[in-house]
């Protein structure tokens, strides 16, 4: 069955930060909960840090792995059972980072498809101080990051707004190139897929990360470095500017 992956449900939830779950599965060091606002490793981002509380008191949360089963890492002597009601809570500066990091490598993506020959996005890391994006086939000189940085930076400005929906791989292929949605990359069985959108038509992207709902919750970004992969593939590393940012979590528990 696996667990109900809540921040999944829309883009507003991946401001909720605090759930209440059941246990399904309990091994020594970890747990399995019904339900988890915890986003799990994967898709190049980084998982959730944050607390259970149950029956014994506040546990802290250090990694979450897992696909179908998320699991919660504990360290040993939890003693959470199978069946034990506990409270969940997500360590809300980290997710806030991870949201806008995220949501600035899907803006970085789509304007350099657009504007340097649609070169494809290849590979991303996305963490709370600094991330990074590789591309092919691109070999970036100082002027065309300049010009990188400038577009993304005036399209945050603009404060698009970024929503999510489901939609078939026919639909989501009709809207864009699939070599820009990379859609080869994803298992042929899959057919309905969550899109995340920029705008109107800025940019629409199978993903299961978590989002800001306004550009302009990114802040601006700045490229710190620039790396040759090999085989016309070029690694970018970008880090954001605060500037006037500053947005609450939804502490409503859901």
């Amino acid at each position: 069955m696996g667990s109900e992956k809540l921040f999944l449900e829309s883009i507003e939830a991946g401001y909720f930060t605090n759930f209440t779950a059941q246990v399904t599965i309990a091994e020594e060091d970890k747990v399995v909960l019904d339900r988890t606002l915890f986003y799990p490793l994967g898709g190049g981002q980084n998982w959730d840090i944050g607390t259970l509380n149950g029956p014994n008191g506040i546990l802290q949360v250090s990694e979450v792995r897992g696909r179908d089963d998320i699991f919660h890492h504990l360290g040993q002597g939890h003693q959470l059972e199978v069946g034990d009601e506990i409270t969940g809570k997500i360590d809300w500066q980290r997710r806030y980072e991870h949201m806008r990091m995220h949501t600035a490598q899907h803006l970085v993506s789509g304007v350099v498809y657009d504007n340097f020959n649609a070169a494809r996005t290849v590979g991303n890391q996305i963490h709370t101080e600094r991330s990074r994006i590789d591309f092919n086939p691109i070999k970036f000189d100082e002027e065309m990051l300049q010009q990188l940085t400038q577009l993304t930076n005036d399209l945050i400005d603009e404060n698009h707004a970024v929503s999510d929906q489901q939609m078939t791989r026919s639909e989501i292929n009709a809207i864009m190139p699939p070599e820009r949605t990379n859609m080869d990359l994803l298992p042929a069985s899959v057919n309905n897929l969550r899109i995340v959108k920029i705008g109107d038509s800025l940019d629409l992207c199978p993903c299961a990360g978590t989002h800001v709902k306004q550009l302009g919750e990114i802040g601006h970004i700045e490229i710190i470095g620039k790396k040759s992969k090999g085989k016309g593939t070029q690694r970018i590393s970008y880090t954001l500017n605060e500037g006037d940012i500053s947005f609450e979590a939804n502490n409503k528990v859901i």
